[in-house]
């Protein structure tokens, strides 16, 4: 600590001791004179950064974390420039970090990696509720506080991505054994958060790292890992949590904890305080507001999901009852295909690509409102898309309810929006059977005129 700064910002913060180095600085306990609280200041070394990624993620934490209120949280006090260094300064939440309890031989029972998976849930749902979605990246035991009260925190959001498809280039950034595998592509998202809580949840109830558990596959075997007097509710959520495919991984913590029977918090358990300032206060009931307006969020888009999927299984369902009832002739058949294929290609175009569009560009004057509205507009068209092809399939059906025997009606697939849908319509051998039936009307009549004739003579 032999350069670690005495004071900052004037004097305004008395630097106290070194509290860790990383590879992107220092961070160190100090007392806000002005507030009469603790507060982690971390420093980066500008000059020092090896490229100007690292300085972005820097610039990216203290702008993160300016926006974030919620009480497993760090709350962002201010970040400032001072003798060619960046410094961001938060609240100093007391605890112990699970790194540290790992050294020194420590590890968590059952009950408390549940209290770590419910604390933690309600976290990911306001991270990952927000818009765009904000995801950790570099969950581990280091980046855990347990607080004296046993509840948990989440701190240090050096790595944090705040954009799913960031400008320049993905980066690769995590921690060996508790980074998702889709990060070593580069690919950051709200599911690659779960993988890390549950990489953190193993090794905390094991005391081993990651690395050194018994795999099968890519996977980490967790009922190996626990053995047989794990809770199996516990080790079927962790191996949820611990798929390598994140399309098939529990986006969610909450639907697993209610399998477990275990509501997820609310909010974490308020640490005790002897001093609280009237702005800490305030911004506790603006955190717990702004998780509350998540919490309502997500449920209401499941609600709306459920609802959904009721209709699209109760259309099925109608739609297998009655496609035999009624035909349609090919060509009819062929015209109303193209005709929802061009409403296809029409949502396309209008509800998934130009209006989101227009929308996120409003949204750079009128704030995140019009941003969540352009995914849900977004989702919108990819529902009908799907209502307009289970039509195309009912009409398929219908149309090959009526094909004859011999006939032929081909339909391409019309998966691809911009592709219209043909249908070919082949009659060769039914064109054949009308050809002898006329030639077979024609002899007749000619030998009805032959005996005619001879009745005259």
């Amino acid at each position: 600590m032999n350069d670690a700064p005495e004071n900052l910002r004037q004097g305004r913060y008395a630097v106290v001791r070194l509290l860790g180095e990383g590879g992107q600085g220092a961070t160190f306990e100090a007392v806000d004179k002005k507030e009469g609280q603790p507060v982690a200041i971390k420093r980066f070394r500008v000059r020092g950064a090896k490229s100007w990624k690292e300085v972005e993620l820097a610039e990216r934490e203290a702008r993160v974390l300016a926006s974030l209120s919620h009480p497993g949280l760090p709350r962002y006090v201010e970040h400032f420039e001072e003798g060619g260094e960046l410094f961001l300064v938060t609240q100093k939440i007391e605890g112990e970090s699970l790194a540290a309890m790992q050294k020194r031989g420590a590890t968590l029972g059952e009950a408390d990696v549940l209290r770590f998976l419910r604390d933690t849930s309600a976290m990911l749902d306001y991270l990952h509720g927000r818009a765009p979605p904000v995801v950790h990246r570099d969950i581990k035991p280091s980046n855990v506080l347990r607080r004296p009260d046993g509840s948990f925190a989440l701190i240090d959001f050096g790595a944090v991505r705040d954009k799913m498809k960031p400008e320049g280039g993905s980066t690769v950034v995590g921690t060996f054994g508790f980074m998702a595998p889709e990060q070593f592509q580069g690919r950051a998202m709200p599911a690659s958060d779960v993988y890390a809580i549950g990489a953190t949840a193993v090794s905390m109830l094991t005391g081993r790292q990651p690395e050194d558990l018994p795999h099968k596959g890519l996977a980490i075997d967790v009922e190996a890992a626990l053995g047989r007097s794990a809770r199996p509710a516990l080790v079927a959520a962790l191996v949820a949590m611990l798929e390598p495919d994140p399309d098939k991984r529990a986006h969610r913590l909450a639907p697993l904890l209610e399998k477990l029977g275990e509501a997820p918090s609310k909010k974490p358990d308020k640490p005790a305080a002897k001093h609280e300032t009237k702005a800490e206060r305030k911004a506790e009931r603006k955190a717990e507001k702004e998780e509350r307006r998540a919490e309502r969020r997500a449920e209401r888009w499941e609600r709306r999901q459920e609802r959904w999927e009721e209709r699209q299984e109760r259309w099925a369902r109608e739609y297998e009852t009655h496609a035999g009832s009624d035909v349609i002739p090919g060509p009819i058949a062929g015209f109303i295909l193209f005709g929802l294929t061009v409403a296809q290609l029409a949502v396309f175009v209008g509800v998934r690509v130009v209006a989101p569009f227009v929308l996120q560009m409003l949204s750079l004057f009128f704030g995140k409102v019009l941003r969540e509205t352009a995914g849900k507009v977004n989702e919108a068209g990819k529902m009908a898309h799907a209502s307009l092809e289970r039509a195309k399939g009912v009409i398929r059906s219908r149309a090959e309810a009526l094909r004859p025997e011999g006939a032929r009606i081909e339909v391409q697939d019309g998966s691809d929006p911009s592709a219209p849908n043909r249908v070919r319509v082949d009659v060769s051998d039914t064109t054949d059977a009308s050809e002898e039936e006329r030639r077979a009307e024609e002899e007749a009549a000619e030998a009805e005129r032959e005996g005619r004739n001879v009745r005259r003579r």
